[in-house]
């Protein structure tokens, strides 16, 4: 019996092995996307301003702590003046959540870092979660919002609870801002643009979707977690009264894989 696996035969069997074994590797490559949004009524200063955006890190079984340094590191070296993070910290068990934000607190801008919850983050436990934002020096976002000041101007930095699991005040998260202000909403869930009716909204930054996570060509992604299918799948969405920008995030729920939809941190220069 001839046992001679020649180079034709040794190509035939690494090919389905690497398609098979490729969907795991993007799901480890964090890329760094630079956009540049355009907010109603941004005040001068704030021209260029720039805000790193990073969502749904699902600290847990897969996704180790290696992988959210990894993160830290890649959000950090963005140099952006002010950091967002959108929610969903861990995929589900409490022993995530202390290592997740051990981790975190090494973030840092001029600015200061801004927080809102997701649903992984409700059904895992929402009152140690809030409690972790906290105590890491973080602005806890929910339902609230920060004025945001430079050089005599101010725009308002705001957010709201998560849309499956939490309630969302708008009036108290944009507080006394008038049309006449600038304001970027931090929300989870991109599908509560769908209800947002104040035009004092000028951006809303979300996750929430993985982009997908697995996106077939000529299809499109199986499985999105939206009522609205393909639409807040990634990108820029505008809608009649406001836009949203949703990243793909970080990491992954089950699977842990990624087909053509890679994780990204997100770094928005503001216009």
């Amino acid at each position: 019996m001839n046992l001679r696996l020649t180079r034709r035969k040794f190509l035939k069997l690494c090919f389905p092995v690497a398609g098979m074994a490729y969907p795991f590797v993007e799901a480890c490559w964090l890329r760094k996307v630079h956009v540049t949004l355009r907010v109603p009524n941004l005040p001068d200063p704030f021209k260029g301003f720039k805000i790193a955006f990073a969502a749904d890190l699902h600290h847990g079984p897969v996704t180790g702590i290696g992988f959210i340094r990894k993160t830290v590191r890649s959000v950090n070296a963005l140099g952006a003046d002010l950091i967002a993070l959108g929610g969903d910290y861990v995929l589900a068990g409490k022993v995530f959540i202390d290592p997740c934000f051990d981790a975190l607190k090494a973030l840092n801008a001029p600015h200061g870092v801004f927080a809102v919850l997701g649903n992984h983050d409700h059904w895992t436990d929402p009152v140690r979660t809030h409690g972790r934002i906290k105590e890491c020096g973080f602005t806890d976002l929910t339902n609230g919002g920060r004025w945001i000041e430079k050089d005599g101007a101010r725009f308002r930095l705001a957010g709201v609870g998560d849309l499956w699991e939490d309630k969302q005040d708008l009036e108290a998260a944009l507080g006394e801002a008038t049309e006449e202000d600038a304001c970027i909403l931090l929300s989870h869930n991109p599908d509560y643009t769908e209800i947002v009716e104040d035009k004092r909204v000028g951006l809303i930054l979300s996750g929430h979707t993985h982009g997908g996570q697995v996106v077939l060509p000529f299809y499109g992604a199986p499985l999105v977690p939206s009522a609205y299918g393909q639409k807040y799948l990634h990108g820029l969405v505008k809608t009649p009264v406001t836009q949203v920008y949703v990243t793909r995030g970080v990491a992954t729920i089950y699977p842990p894989v990624r087909f053509c939809a890679p994780p990204e941190v997100v770094l928005v220069s503001l216009a």
